[in-house]
């Protein structure tokens, strides 16, 4: 049966993996823009009930919902949860990833299938439950979280920027198959941000082949996403949005 939006209140953003680093960045940028935001994490349930509560005390409204973006059944429940909970899903931000610093000869099957599981296999299965809501409801927005390493590859991380690479073709194939359900799709490289996924890989200096000298501030490149989510006639582009040029 054909599900419809009919909350007419604030507009209502899924962000995966938002219990830390830049996903919990963007929740919190989402709550403090006046959107209903579903706080998404796979095991750290204290963690992402505490960014939910941090958009509680700014006036937001939010909620929790526990899986992991590798189990499809798990997250076709959670999209349905968001839509029965607010009667509306407008914006999926997949940003639940997994960071390695391996060489190619020391990654092992068990290693590359986690890693490529998650970054590549886990946003297929975002896409696919957002996107049979957001088709059967008026459109909405899917904004991918990327990286400029799977552009440009890197030592050490062979199976993450074989991940991210294949978001392109993922995201480029979505935003051409639902564009006329007015459903967008874009990706964005947020840059470097020490976080516990990235502190095993961030190199000593990572601004050092940055333009400006420096890398991007999260909450600016938060706020970024939060604006281009909003953005209604834009679809199947890719955001760099540090200083590198890939």
């Amino acid at each position: 049966m054909e599900r419809k939006a009919t909350n007419a209140g604030q507009a209502v953003a899924w962000i995966t993996g938002a219990s830390r680093g830049i996903g919990r960045a963007i929740a919190l940028a989402f709550g403090r823009a006046g959107w209903r935001v579903a706080v998404q994490c796979r095991e750290r349930r204290d963690e992402a009930e505490r960014v939910a509560e941090g958009i509680r005390r700014t006036g937001g409204e939010a909620g929790t919902y526990h899986a992991d973006v590798r189990d499809v059944g798990q997250m076709d429940k959670v999209a349905a949860a968001v839509f029965a909970r607010w009667q509306r899903l407008d914006v999926v931000i997949c940003n639940a990833g997994l960071g390695t610093s391996r060489l190619i000869a020391r990654t092992n099957a068990e290693l590359w299938d986690a890693v490529v599981a998650t970054n590549l296999t886990g946003v297929f299965h975002t896409l696919r439950a957002a996107g049979a809501t957001m088709c059967a409801s008026g459109g909405g927005h899917i904004v991918v979280v990327g990286s400029l390493a799977g552009f440009q590859g890197q030592p050490g991380q062979a199976a993450y920027a074989a991940g991210k690479a294949g978001l392109l073709g993922l995201v480029r194939s979505a935003a051409r198959e639902w564009g006329g359900s007015n459903v967008r799709v874009n990706l964005v490289l947020p840059g470097w941000h020490r976080t516990e996924l990235s502190d095993e890989a961030m190199p000593e200096e990572p601004a050092v082949d940055h333009l400006l000298g420096r890398t991007p501030n999260l909450d600016e490149v938060a706020r970024t996403i939060v604006h281009l989510a909003a953005c209604r006639d834009v679809s199947g582009q890719v955001w760099n949005l540090d200083s590198r040029i890939g």
